[in-house]
């Protein structure tokens, strides 16, 4: 194709060969599905879910109003306040809103056209851009930096139609649950360089906690031709720094905002730390951010899942990865809640979805993620400790629900915090498989043996010994949570004894004599059995008083895995089936399918085990980026828990991987028929394929 061009404006030329260049790159994307860029435009208004952009420490959730976030959420920052008389996780300052306005006309969803939003998800990016009339095509993007826990970057470029001014203000506003909020405005001025901050410090409702933010610009100009930035106190919960800039048509010019929120969880003097990560940032440049942001991500995409023949499940499950990586953070210390930093959800708590559902596919694909999950455990040991100690037990019982002490979080109208027991044989389950997986015998010294030992201590106290086969575990909420205040329940009495099997199997590692009562215990622990009256076959039955009624998500089937507790094949087929049938089509959780087609996978069954795949997580998308709900039609995304089901059963089910008390290998595995192929990349710098 040739362009002759002849007595045009240079300007102009500039100006629609932008918008030719756009229009390739919106057909080429309409050729296929991207696997790394979700690319949203012209959705409902009345049904746009935000997509997160975080780094494990804080997370950013999109909003559909240009220059704005619906979200800023810093892991580790809790306080009493709201639902339940419990800790719940808190809304940070709004740093990357900004307000933009062009000769005097602000920029808002109702004056723009051409909006498209896009999640690059190997760069961890959100982007926008859109038209502004005649005057203007603009773009930008924003950041969680990876290298940088608490700073994040907003780039910006507006490109000018005509003769134009732009006015641009960076604003700080304090969520309505913080208070005595105070506001400040500093230059430093240098001989190479000046950094205007606009910093805000709150309490959090309690006043337990101090939260502060600070942001700068990032010009392009030499020092010396900089905007001059202007600060502006608007009231006292939100204040602003601006300039402005006249741009010629064709011109196109690029800023930058950089910024950190930091809480007093994580830091002794937040007001100060906040400003000094700021000014780091600052002064680290735009280009060398986001060079070593894309350096962070590409190291962590060294682990990947890739899907040959099918490539909207390619897409999804990339989506997935990119969400539990952006989640947690290795050598922080924290844990995953079910929404992990999308927002609220579950007021940022930790429940048993960190270790059963998201910590294994972790575990597999960035153990130093996981290594992080179980050291939230190990630091709250003594609270659980405590816990057991108050409900008369011994060792440690770890809470349903955990927050930043690791005391029991749980509102007190749930049963499942006094009485969902199993979480503490997740522990333990979890903490004997980071040793496993690593074979860190070290690690397994100090901190995974202190673990296992109190929770099988917890266990040994726990059961009602009634004689032998008969070491009862009554009185509890199963995993089944519809199931409250039974005995016997299948998954609890299962995750003790291979709780207690594990503490005896580390001990012995170690040397150390471990107590025998533990393995009396665990042979001693019943698991029930029925008759199915449709079949005639004995099926493993969830608990003593179980007839058949529904179930709201996956309990007996957990034994045959992650447990493997039940290794019959005949008898985890016959399980699955009657179970599949008992899970009703809406309101439970997304993770249950999952599990039904990893085993299924497992048994051969390819064609049920794509079914399963396809039904754990489809019906729960939300538009327009597909991130996904708890349940079918919910609206409460992002649901990590839900992601680290399915990526189980792409990994353990189609991928075969398969962890054993000597490490990771491979077994026998079946993939839908029109996947051609799955490549699982960086399992300890191994690579596995199936085909």
């Amino acid at each position: 194709m040739f362009i002759f061009v002849k007595k045009v404006d240079m300007r102009i030329f500039i100006i629609f060969t932008l918008l030719y260049i756009n229009q390739i790159f919106a057909y080429l994307n309409a050729q296929g599905i991207d696997p790394w860029v979700i690319a949203a435009e012209n959705w409902d208004k009345e049904k746009y879910a935000g997509v997160t952009v975080a780094n494990g420490m804080i997370g950013i959730v999109s909003s559909q109003e240009p220059f704005k976030v619906k979200d800023v959420v810093l892991s580790g920052a809790y306080d009493l306040y709201g639902r339940g008389r419990v800790s719940n996780f808190l809304r940070s300052f709004n740093l990357l809103n900004m307000q933009v306005g062009i000769d005097g006309e602000q920029i808002n969803k109702g004056n723009i056209q051409h909006l498209k939003q896009t999640l690059d998800m190997k760069n961890g990016r959100f982007s926008v851009q859109l038209d502004f009339g005649d005057k203007a095509f603009i773009t930008y993007s924003y950041y969680a930096l990876r290298q940088l826990p608490f700073c994040v970057l907003m780039d910006v470029s507006i490109t000018a139609k005509k003769d134009i001014t732009i006015g641009a203000s960076s604003v700080m506003e304090a969520p309505d649950a913080l208070k005595e909020v105070q506001n400040y405005y500093n230059e430093i001025d240098r001989p190479h360089v000046v950094i205007s901050l606009l910093t805000s410090l709150a309490k959090s409702p309690t006043g337990k906690l101090e939260m502060a933010a600070s942001t700068s610009f990032l010009f392009s100009e030499h020092h010396g031709n900089e905007p001059r930035v202007i600060h502006e106190m608007w009231d006292n919960n939100m204040h602003l720094m601006k300039f402005s800039k006249k741009l010629k048509a064709g011109e196109t010019y690029s800023f930058a905002i950089t910024g950190s929120s930091i809480t007093s969880a994580h830091h002794d003097d937040p007001l100060n730390e906040a400003e000094r990560l700021t000014i780091f940032s600052k002064l680290e440049g735009k280009d060398r951010l986001i060079n070593n942001h894309k350096a962070a991500w590409q190291e962590l995409w060294k682990s990947d899942i890739q899907i040959v023949g099918d490539e909207q499940a390619q897409q999804d499950v990339h989506s997935m990865l990119y969400h539990l990586y952006s989640f947690v953070r290795e050598g922080s210390n924290m844990s995953i809640s079910p929404m992990g930093l999308s927002g609220l959800g579950y007021n940022g708590h930790i429940f048993w979805d960190s270790e059963l559902w998201m910590y294994p596919a972790l575990l597999v694909m960035q153990p130093k993620m996981a290594k992080s999950m179980i050291q939230y455990r190990f630091d709250r040991l003594e609270a659980a400790r405590r816990n057991a100690f108050n409900h008369g037990y011994k060792g440690a019982m770890f809470p349903w629900e955990s927050a930043g002490t690791g005391v029991e979080e749980t509102p007190v109208w749930a049963l499942s915090g006094p009485f969902e027991h199993h979480i503490t044989g997740c522990v333990g389950f979890a903490a004997w498989n980071y040793y496993a997986m690593t074979q860190d015998k070290e690690w397994l010294r100090n901190i995974g043996w202190p673990l296992l030992k109190e929770t099988a201590d917890f266990w040994a106290s726990r059961v009602e010994r009634k004689g032998p086969g008969k070491y009862e575990i009554n009185n509890v909420v199963a995993a089944d949570e519809w199931a409250e205040n039974v005995d016997n329940n299948a998954f609890t009495n299962a995750v003790a004894i291979t709780n207690l099997k594990a503490a005896t199997k580390a001990a012995l590692l170690l040397g150390i004599v471990p107590d025998a009562d533990w393995s009396l215990v665990a042979q001693n622990i019943p698991i029930l059995q029925m008759k199915d009256e449709a079949s005639g076959k004995i099926i493993t039955q969830e608990h003593a008083t179980y007839k058949g009624e529904g179930i709201k998500q996956a309990d007996v089937n957990l034994l045959a895995f992650p447990l493997k507790f039940i290794t019959d094949t005949a008898q985890i087929r016959r399980d699955l089936y009657y179970y599949a049938k008992r899970v009703p089509d809406s309101g439970t959780p997304a993770m249950t399918h999952a599990i039904f087609s990893l085993l299924s996978s497992r048994l051969g069954e390819s064609n049920r085990a794509y079914q399963f795949f396809k039904e754990s997580y489809e019906p729960n998308l939300n538009p327009p980026f597909r991130v996904i709900a708890e349940t079918k039609g919910g609206t409460n995304p992002y649901f990590g828990t839900g992601a680290g089901g399915v990526l189980q059963a792409v990994l353990m089910g189609f991928g075969g991987l398969d962890l054993t008390d000597k490490g990771i290998n491979q077994v026998k595995s079946t993939l839908p028929k029109h996947w051609e192929k799955l490549i699982i990349t960086g399992v300890l710098g191994k690579t596995y394929v199936v085909e």
